[in-house]
């Protein structure tokens, strides 16, 4: 059973940093397209990021330069570090994760216009103030 749970959420200032983490079971992460949804309310959700199994990553434009994710396979977790936090940026965040290799449609899963991989987890609140 593929689980995703998310942590790292929290309250912060306009300029601040945080780094948001997943820890990943239930499937092998040789496959799998993984990144990160967000939500803001009223909101559609949003794809953040996404990286593929060889470490292959790409990024929304209204975070690129700020977010960094990537993963540690020893440890079964992904993160997203986001820096230069804006208003904007507030919003649930959302782990995420699909069969399908980015390159065969997992990209456009996480990142389309319509994000939606097969699995992501509850989501971590990220706040911030201006």
């Amino acid at each position: 059973q593929v689980q995703l749970v998310e942590s790292g959420g929290g309250s912060v200032q306009s300029g601040g940093s945080l780094r948001l983490s997943c820890t990943v079971s239930g499937f092998t992460r040789d496959t799998y397209c993984m990144g990160w949804l967000r939500q803001a309310p009223g909101e559609e959700r949003e794809g953040v990021a996404a990286i593929d199994s060889d470490g292959t990553t790409k990024y929304a434009d209204s975070v690129k330069g700020r977010a960094t994710v990537l993963v540690d396979n020893a440890k079964n977790t992904l993160y997203l570090q986001m820096n230069n936090l804006k208003p904007e940026d507030t919003a649930m965040y959302y782990c995420a994760a699909d069969p399908r290799a980015c390159a065969s449609g997992g990209y456009y899963l996480i990142l389309g216009p319509i994000p939606a991989p097969e699995y992501w987890g509850l989501g971590t609140q990220v706040t911030v103030s201006s």
